[in-house]
């Protein structure tokens, strides 16, 4: 779940700056991109701690 919300959120960042780079304007400002692109690696960081724990558990260390 945090995977995919992480997925879902680093989309809405590059969406913006594809739309910066090619000239159409992005729809965030720098602190919206700066705000999305710390979400998307909290969640990334969330997603990553929770399948190390789950494998620990399943192991039995």
């Amino acid at each position: 779940m945090f995977l995919f919300a992480a997925a879902a959120v680093f989309t809405l960042f590059f969406a913006n700056v594809a739309l910066g780079a090619f000239g159409g304007g992005g729809f965030l400002s720098d602190v919206g991109e700066m705000l999305v692109l710390f979400a998307a690696s909290v969640l990334f960081v969330a997603a990553i701690l929770k399948r190390e724990a789950d494998h620990k558990n399943k192991n039995g260390s």
